[in-house]
């Protein structure tokens, strides 16, 4: 029976500008395995980022074989103000592709309503963050 989720992982290209993003948007960053994988945190949760020297060497098998930088569609919840998610992402001089729109999320099963803002991180992957009223 599935209870939760766990990980994802993404081939990343732009190891240094990733890394800041992340830090940046308030995740917490861990160097895993010597500099070939990091993961950024967030509750329980993580995203294990593939430098190119892992994901592009072809001896690296666990990974979707077709996935390269900028393959990554994720939401994140954001547990303050559409104000304060503004503020990071203008910090972080990341343009705001869309939004603040309302979407259906996944709380209560997929019913709960947020409002969304969609980016997009150094690599190009597509981030969302929704806000749920409380």
């Amino acid at each position: 029976m599935i209870t939760g989720f766990d990980h994802v992982a993404i081939p990343m290209a732009a190891v240094d500008s990733m890394l800041a993003f992340y830090k940046g948007m308030g995740f917490g960053i861990s160097d895993d395995y010597g500099g070939r994988v990091y993961s950024v945190h967030f509750g329980d949760n993580k995203i294990n980022l593939h430098t190119p020297e892992i994901w592009q060497s072809g001896k690296f098998t666990l990974r979707g074989p077709t996935a390269q930088p900028g393959c990554g569609d994720f939401c994140f919840v954001w547990g303050d103000t559409q104000e304060s998610l503004h503020s990071v992402l203008a910090s972080l001089n990341a343009v705001v592709e869309e939004g603040p729109v309302e979407r259906k999320g996944g709380r209560n099963g997929g019913e709960d309503v947020g409002i969304s803002v969609y980016t997009r991180d150094p690599d190009d992957n597509l981030l969302e963050f929704i806000v749920y009223a409380d």
